[in-house]
């Protein structure tokens, strides 16, 4: 079944690229770990570490955003209602999950695309990236041009506390993402075995394996 279609899969494995360069850039502006010989001025690392993390940004800002547009636009598995359980039919698809993991249930959700209890955790995950979206321009305006267009952004500043709160908010929130991170990738292999449904390959393709009787009703394309 067609599942995941193009801008997901695009958005999903951009929004992964990004936050392992911002990862590995946001640790060395926090704590250099680089060391050079010579002037600073002759090498510049700092500096090419802070335009690549300002360019993964961008291109991690713009991904959740094409993400969040595809909620409304996509098809029936993209679609924002998949994530919140305002159904009756997701609020089951998040108990049998609950029962799953809780070893109460045997099998896990028949559900082609997320589970309601996977969605709901997708949703808190969107939450986090909209924190360390704000947290980042915030925490730029300390550093961009007076005639920048991030300096309209000033106002994020003491929604925070003040840079200090809004950094120290950014890295706990870097630190969120990379154990999520783990445990997405754990639990895609986990259960790309278990249900043998191609999760893995569906993050290629699109598409999954599933049994008939869980075909959506706003999918039936083999």
């Amino acid at each position: 079944m067609y599942v995941w279609e193009l801008p997901v899969r695009v958005t999903h494995w951009l929004i992964f690229l990004a936050i392992a360069v911002l990862a590995v850039t946001g640790f060395y502006i926090g704590d250099p770990f680089i060391t050079v010989s010579g002037p600073a001025r002759e090498h510049f690392v700092m500096g090419t570490m802070r335009v690549i993390h300002l360019y993964a940004a961008i291109v991690f800002t713009l991904s959740v955003l094409v993400r969040v547009y595809w909620m409304f636009a996509g098809n029936y598995y993209a679609r924002w209602d998949r994530f919140i359980p305002v159904s009756r039919e997701r609020l089951r698809s998040t108990l049998q999950a609950v029962e799953f993991y809780s070893f109460v249930r045997r099998d896990p959700p028949n559900d082609p695309g997320h589970s309601g209890l996977a969605a709901l955790a997708y949703t808190a995950i969107f939450g986090v990236y909209f924190v360390m979206i704000a947290t980042g321009l915030a925490l730029y305006t300390a550093y961009a041009p007076a005639n920048s267009v991030f300096q309209y952004f000033r106002f994020l500043i003491p929604i925070f506390y003040g840079l200090q709160m809004a950094r120290f908010i950014h890295h706990i929130g870097m630190w969120m993402l990379l154990v999520f991170m783990i445990h997405h990738v754990y639990s895609a292999i986990l259960f790309s075995l278990k249900e043998r449904s191609g999760i893995i390959d569906s993050m290629f393709s699109g598409y999954k394996r599933v049994r008939s009787q869980a075909v959506g009703k706003g999918n039936r394309d083999y």
